[in-house]
């Protein structure tokens, strides 16, 4: 299977059924724009993108799943998600995780990019067009930095991959705004709604759309130097109402045991309109 190319005149996307799978980051926590609402996220927000140009292409809106769940390492994304992503007979299904295992000493990269590319091989056969992603830069985190160099070798599987299946790769690691903390939410871990929103620009150049925005991947206008003084303030109630927090649920082990999809049925994007690019 071949990458999709540009679409061009009035044609919409190609793809009528899209299922995401993955952990936190597609889930969208933290991106709630609304006080109170669901979280939403890049995927959802992809697939309001695709919705709206198949609706002006006079195509039936898109078909939607999202069986994301909070925490989950790859492996149970895969063994849990797939199986029933497929039974939908999707043509587009996003396989983004990784991420927390990457936040394991132990994490064997290797052997995760065996069981991905396995995935990406059955979700191909049944005829589904595959996007994937890298992982995102951590040299200016405190809690991922250490991850860096194996997150590093697993994008260089990542590429690989979709070289050799025809999928398609979200790179993360490049997108330039992701390495300002105005993208993250306070936990230092999470996206911001205008995080997630430019993710889902990316996602739209990876599966080789024009995104909605030219400008969507420049750096934000820089702010001045925060006070050393202040920074270290800053640092320590991070450590206090996040990192500690954190740190005790992986010692105590404490998963994602009764959570489940927010989406876990095919339907409909009803509101096609929704999740636009900010600026």
């Amino acid at each position: 299977m071949t990458p999709p190319q540009p679409t061009t005149g009035h044609a919409g996307p190609p793809w009528a059924r899209y299922v995401a799978l993955g952990d936190s980051f597609t889930e969208g926590l933290w991106d709630q724009p609304v006080e109170g609402a669901p979280c939403r996220g890049w995927a959802d927000m992809l697939a309001s993108k695709l919705s709206a140009r198949r609706v002006d292409a006079g195509q039936e809106p898109l078909e939607y799943a999202n069986l994301a769940v909070r925490g989950l390492l790859l492996h149970p994304i895969i063994a849990e998600q797939l199986p029933p992503a497929l039974d939908f007979a999707p043509d587009l299904v996003s396989l983004v995780g990784g991420g927390n295992n990457m936040l394991r000493p132990t994490a064997d990269v290797d052997a995760m990019a065996r069981e991905l590319e396995q995935a990406v091989e059955q979700a191909t056969r049944a005829g589904a067009h595959v996007l994937m992603a890298t992982g995102m830069d951590a040299a200016d985190s405190l809690l991922v930095r250490r991850s860096r160099n194996r997150t590093a070798v697993f994008n260089s599987h990542v590429w690989s991959i979709a070289r050799r299946h025809g999928a398609s790769v979200l790179d993360l690691w490049g997108i330039r705004s992701l390495r300002d903390w105005r993208m993250w939410s306070a936990d230092r871990i999470h996206l911001t709604t205008e995080g997630h929103a430019r993710v889902a620009q990316g996602a739209l150049v990876a599966l080789g759309l024009a995104p909605d925005d030219p400008d969507w991947d420049d750096p934000l206008t820089p702010l001045p130097p925060t006070p050393r003084i202040q920074q270290a303030r800053d640092d320590v109630q991070w450590m206090r109402e996040h990192l500690y927090p954190w740190a005790t649920r992986r010692l105590r082990r404490t998963g994602p045991e009764g959570r489940v999809a927010k989406r876990p049925d095919l339907a409909p994007v009803v509101d096609a309109r929704s999740g636009s690019h900010s600026g």
